[in-house]
């Protein structure tokens, strides 16, 4: 069975939510986001730098989120919530897929960590405006995508999971403005997803 190393209100949520929307049984060793147990010798044997998600294969170990729903595409569903290869859409797929990583969490590590992780004497309020200037700015072409459409390529894939949820952060830290109704629309359809739901609820 399928096995997540989980820590709440992280990326390892968007694993969870890609498991319960292909239906695939899994299980969950549940960590506090915390040093003393990402930084822990036993996760650390899993991760050298103590960061989640990490998934259990069997005999197989992976981490970082988008290799690890890459993988789970491909082992064990067959493709599913991916468009073919030889479709119109999947160069857009692959564009949203990874335009998470590259463009929006950046600014959202850099919000979090002048946030809640740093102590208060040590953050800086122009690194951190800064940073929800930026997120706001790399959310605009999206917003622009999801123009007519409920999900960014049309039909719901593995790149909402991916960069959906990192649009229902930016919302949850206020970094998407008013103007954005697109985006407003689009985490409200990621919002009603029971297995959106379901991953939440651990956070």
């Amino acid at each position: 069975m399928l096995k997540v190393h989980f820590a709440p209100n992280s990326r390892a949520g968007r694993i969870i939510w890609l498991l319960e929307e292909l239906k695939l049984p899994y299980e969950v060793n549940r960590m506090d986001f915390h040093p003393k147990d990402l930084k822990s010798d036993e996760h650390r044997s899993r991760h050298p730098l103590g960061r989640i998600p990490v998934l259990d294969d069997g005999d197989i170990r992976i981490y970082e989120s988008g290799a690890i729903v890459e993988y789970v595409l491909e082992r064990h569903k067959k493709g599913n919530l991916k468009p073919d290869v030889s479709k119109d859409n999947y160069p857009e797929y692959l564009q949203w897929f990874h335009y998470c990583e590259g463009m929006v969490m950046p600014p959202i590590n850099t919000i979090i960590v002048q946030t809640l992780l740093l102590p208060e004497e040590r953050r800086d309020e122009n690194v951190l405006n800064q940073a929800r200037k930026l997120l706001s700015k790399s959310l605009e072409p999206v917003n622009q995508a999801l123009e007519g459409r409920e999900y960014l390529i049309g039909n719901f894939s593995a790149a909402d999971i991916m960069l959906g949820h990192a649009c229902f952060m930016s919302n949850r830290l206020g970094c998407v403005n008013e103007e954005m109704l697109n985006m407003k629309s689009y985490v409200e359809n990621i919002n009603k997803r029971p297995a959106f739901q379901i991953a939440i609820s651990m956070s």
